[in-house]
């Protein structure tokens, strides 16, 4: 990673500690806008959309990228990738803010949901989703069919510390989101961070579009925050049928959870949590030996 990459910044602070004062530095999480663009079509026909702005730390860009594209159903698969780059525009720090994502010629993008631009920030999600309908129309895995993946609630209760074990960036700075993907076993198969919670898991969906992992029907999700709607649906886009947070849930998170057949744990922490959907999935310790 070049140093201008970095997603951490020092910053000098001045710290409180009852009568005292203490001038020092601290180092935070970067936050920059992202802009995604998109290249379509053939020949003379060919256009160049801007489809998002979004605030992230930067790193894994062209994975968040991919990973936006796919989980709002604007691309299908990685086969309609051609090349992912950075675009060096005209400002005075030339930093890295925009990203086009080219598609093959033959590969037609999903644009009826993109008429106006979306805008998203690092603390709210994309917006303008007509409905739970609308969500299910354009995902192509359905996870509510994978009745044969459970996990034990022992393992589930240990999930949130192995992830803490691998949070590097959040160790130093203490301001990130983190997503990350476990085999029923605990094995952390690969992690994410961002200073937004959605950026977090376009970046992980994008990296497993990246090795073709999806549908990602075999791993257990676990959000390092609250679960919110837009997470649930991105999860459901990947086909993920098992997702922890270790925050609450919303209203409607569950309600969408529900209707995708997923199973929704919260408030996984300290050795509790509560399961708000598909609770067969989840094996208690009476029941690790049943069918």
């Amino acid at each position: 990673m070049t140093i201008k990459e970095s997603p951490i910044k020092g910053v000098p602070v001045i710290k409180i500690y009852r009568n005292q004062w203490l001038a020092t530095k601290d180092k935070l999480a970067i936050e920059e806008p992202l802009e995604i663009r998109l290249a379509f079509g053939a020949g003379l026909n060919r256009t160049v959309k801007n489809i998002s702005v979004t605030m992230r730390t930067p790193g894994s860009d062209a994975e968040l990228a991919t990973g936006f594209l796919f989980t709002e159903g604007i691309i299908k698969d990685k086969n309609n990738l051609a090349s992912v780059e950075h675009c060096f525009i005209a400002c005075a720090e030339n930093k890295e803010n925009v990203i086009q994502v080219e598609l093959h010629e033959t590969a037609a993008p999903e644009l009826k949901n993109t008429e106006r631009n979306f805008y998203t920030t690092s603390s709210c999600g994309v917006c303008g989703k007509g409905s739970i309908d609308a969500i299910k129309s354009v995902s192509a895995f359905n996870p509510g069919q994978n009745n044969d993946f459970f996990i034990t609630a022992e393992m589930m209760r240990e999930l949130p510390d192995r992830l803490r074990l691998y949070q590097d960036i959040f160790d130093v700075t203490g301001g990130l989101h983190a997503c990350a993907l476990f085999n029923t076993s605990g094995e952390l198969l690969l992690l994410r961070e961002d200073v937004g919670r959605h950026n977090a898991l376009d970046k992980l969906i994008g990296a497993a579009l990246e090795r073709n992992w999806l549908p990602l029907k075999n791993a257990v999700l676990l959000l390092s925050g609250r679960a919110s709607f837009e997470l649930v649906q991105k999860a459901a886009m990947a086909g993920i049928s098992i997702i922890g947070a270790i925050g609450a849930p919303s209203s409607l998170a569950v309600q969408l959870a529900g209707e995708f057949g997923i199973t929704l744990v919260g408030f996984l922490r300290q050795q509790r949590f509560n399961i708000y959907t598909m609770e067969e999935r989840i094996l208690l310790s009476g029941n690790e030996n049943q069918d």
